[in-house]
């Protein structure tokens, strides 16, 4: 049976450069904002926090502790 991923929430392992996805979906959530990412636009996470972020200025707010 072909699963639709379309409108769902992917869950992935983040790498230093890459990520795995681990289960089917389209987007993931800002961590911080909680804004949608498309997994086609996700360019910003922690590898040690395995946490996703919408942009970089909130990706370094967050590695630096201020969110």
């Amino acid at each position: 049976m072909l699963m639709n991923s379309a409108n769902r929430l992917a869950r992935l392992h983040y790498l230093p450069s890459h990520f795995r996805q681990l289960s089917a979906g389209d987007h993931v959530l800002c961590a911080v904002s909680g804004a949608r990412i498309g997994l086609d636009m996700l360019r910003y996470w922690s590898v040690e926090k395995q946490e996703a972020y919408a942009s970089a200025d909130i990706a370094t707010r967050r590695l630096l502790g201020e969110e």
